[in-house]
């Protein structure tokens, strides 16, 4: 009796010290992410601070300028929402064309497996890399020049690799039974495909696009590498004008001595996440609402 005593107070000990050691694992986590969220807190009242009082018509309506009085994002507003729909219309369908291919057609074999380990290791490719890629292929060697359109290439290429994977991992969680009875039924694979496992997995595959988009717009290594410019004063007209976006823009301001250009930079923040912000809400609406139906 005494030995099972002994052992039942040993392994109480251990249990206790063990569940110890998990709340203080747990309290680390806790203050991790109060640390984290109080600095963003922070970053961001100050930047609100700063920014607020920049905020006015002229801000919106006006070009850059050497005189912070003067100064405004129009161009920059143009060219971020130039390249965001452009972007969005040429990286979804493909992204999407290329998980339902990798996910539903491709056969286990060599091949496929080199594309899927390439399409995860570019997921992880530093962006600089994609914009001397865009700058070698795109603006030289199709000759589209500092365009948009050559911008919006590039950072389709940027995010491509996490739409898909984002993707995929949505059209495989659709249930193998609810292709099973589709097939039993008659259709074909590509209905199968259009009308049963699109409609389940698009709020998955809205969440990579959201995730992407949110990279793209906030990117300014490759659009300087392309040789996206600092200075414009005129609307864009079309895919084929030179453009300037967003984050070019408040970089440099940033890099301007006067204080007023720091707080334009400022403001230009608020307003680069009110626009990322606003996309992103329309793509959770969107998938909440696919969520609801389906």
């Amino acid at each position: 009796m005494n030995i099972e005593k002994f052992y039942d107070d040993d392994l109480s000990g251990q249990i206790k010290a063990k569940n110890f050691q998990g709340k203080i694992f747990e309290i680390l986590c806790l203050l991790a992410i109060l640390l984290g969220i109080s600095i963003l807190l922070i970053l961001l009242i100050d930047v609100t601070l700063d920014g607020i009082p920049w905020l006015r018509p002229q801000l919106f309506n006006s070009f850059p300028s050497r005189f912070p009085d003067q100064s405004g994002l129009r161009s920059a507003l143009q060219g971020t929402l130039w390249m965001a729909i452009l972007t969005a219309i040429i990286a979804f369908p493909i992204g999407v064309s290329a998980a339902i291919y990798l996910e539903e057609y491709a056969s286990d074999n060599r091949f496929s497996r080199f594309i899927e380990i390439n399409i995860a290791n570019l997921a992880g490719v530093p962006s600089i890399i994609y914009g001397l890629l865009g700058l070698g292929l795109f603006v030289r060697g199709l000759g589209l020049n500092r365009s948009v359109l050559a911008g919006s290439l590039t950072m389709t290429l940027l995010i491509l690799p996490t739409i898909i994977v984002t993707s995929r991992e949505a059209i495989r969680a659709v249930p193998r039974s609810l292709r099973m009875a589709s097939l039993a039924l008659g259709a074909t694979q590509w209905e199968t495909i259009r009308y049963h496992v699109l409609p389940y997995a698009m709020p998955g595959i809205l969440t990579g696009l959201i995730l992407g988009m949110s990279r793209a717009i906030g990117e300014t290594a490759p659009l300087i590498t392309i040789g996206a410019l600092t200075y414009i004063a005129f609307d864009l007209r079309g895919p084929m004008d030179i453009f300037t976006v967003l984050p070019i823009q408040i970089f440099n301001w940033i890099s301007l001595p006067q204080k007023d250009f720091h707080d334009l930079a400022a403001a230009g923040i608020l307003i680069l996440l009110a626009i990322l912000l606003s996309l992103n809400s329309i793509a959770i609406y969107l998938r909440n609402r696919l969520q609801h139906r389906w």
